[in-house]
């Protein structure tokens, strides 16, 4: 019988040199700054399209009316449009919550606290109230708007001001933080790490953020596009309309200044004046209105937003958000590694 030799195994040997994978693993998904941004930006789109996707399936939300090709838009009743607006609300929500425990960041960073929230809601609504009336002011003085009269009863007009100021206020929720939240503080802090190696990190940081701003404002544009009654200078007006916002998110660090305007902004034009929102009619407005001459001047079936008068009026709010709003921290330009507990 030939001799058999057990030996014991060499720890030491090549079998146990590939333990180090899950460090290769945390350096595949995690940075100097945390979770790195582009694997953010997929699970965050992942997790708010794909619960959006499965509500669907279920057939959860009340459906919305449908346009005609070739006709005006079929009007948006309160009702389904709170319930959709909340929900989408609910889902951008919970989707950051779930981002801003992942990467260990007060959900702050992403344009939600800071001081003076409630001053800055105030004003945004104010100044977004003033300019739209300006603009519908602008139209109607130069024959490009005609008011055909009041169309709710006196005692229904504040019932329906309050639902539609709640279901504008929702709207206006949705879109900033969905797009000028953590979207935005994520693709910034990706896009500067990029320009880092070429620049100053101050100046990568501000070029990473408006590099990141114009990308998603186009996003913000190009998603109104099925909106029926919209046209391409509406389209390109809501990018601008993006890009104002964002600006308003540059001076403040806060997103709360924009939610503010955008309410009272689509709010006014929707049930106060009873003219389109980006294409868009409502049930129960207060005035009943519509548009003369050309599309260019008058925004045709898109709204005031379709009109070549709204670029000055954008200047005008952009300007507000400039002068009426003190100039505080910027957390959005700061260093995103100094407003966060960082993974050991």
């Amino acid at each position: 019988m030939d001799d058999l030799r057990f030996t014991q195994p060499n720890l030491s040997t090549p079998t146990l040199r590939n333990t180090p994978q899950p460090r290769l693993l945390r350096r595949i998904f995690f940075g100097d700054e945390g979770l790195r941004a582009g694997w953010g930006i997929l699970l965050f789109v992942l997790l708010c399209f794909g619960s959006n996707y499965a509500i669907s399936m279920l057939q959860l939300l009340p459906s919305q009316p449908h346009a005609t090709p070739g006709q005006p838009s079929p009007e948006l009743p309160p009702a389904s449009s709170i319930v959709s607006e909340g929900v989408l609300l609910l889902l951008v929500s919970a989707s950051t919550l779930i981002l801003s425990r992942i990467e260990r960041r007060p959900i702050s960073v992403y344009g939600l606290g800071g001081p003076g929230r409630l001053r800055l809601f105030l004003y945004g609504l104010f100044w977004g109230l003033v300019l739209l009336s300006l603009l519908v002011l602008v139209l109607w003085r130069t024959n490009l708007l005609v008011f055909d009269g009041l169309l709710l009863a006196p005692a229904a007009i504040f019932r329906y001001a309050a639902v539609w100021a709640f279901g504008f206020l929702l709207v206006a929720l949705f879109e900033e933080t969905f797009l000028r939240g953590y979207l935005q503080f994520t693709l910034t802090r990706g896009i500067s790490a990029l320009y880092r190696p070429f620049t100053t990190s101050s100046q990568a940081r501000t070029f990473g953020f408006w590099t990141a701003a114009i990308v998603l404002c186009s996003i913000f544009g190009f998603g109104h596009s099925n909106n029926p009654g919209e046209s391409p200078f509406g389209l390109f007006a809501v990018g601008l309309f993006g890009l104002t916002f964002i600006f308003s998110l540059w001076r403040t660090g806060s997103l709360w200044w924009a939610i503010g305007a955008h309410t009272s902004w689509n709010w006014a034009q929707s049930f106060l004046y009873g003219v389109g929102d980006s294409g868009n009619m409502i049930h129960y407005h207060l005035l009943a209105s519509h548009p003369v001459g050309r599309p260019l001047l008058s925004g045709g079936t898109t709204g005031p937003e379709g009109s070549i008068f709204v670029l000055p009026t954008l200047a005008l709010l952009a300007t507000a958000a400039f002068f009426a709003i003190p100039r505080t921290q910027r957390p959005l330009v700061a260093n995103p590694a100094s407003c966060a507990t960082m993974m050991d």
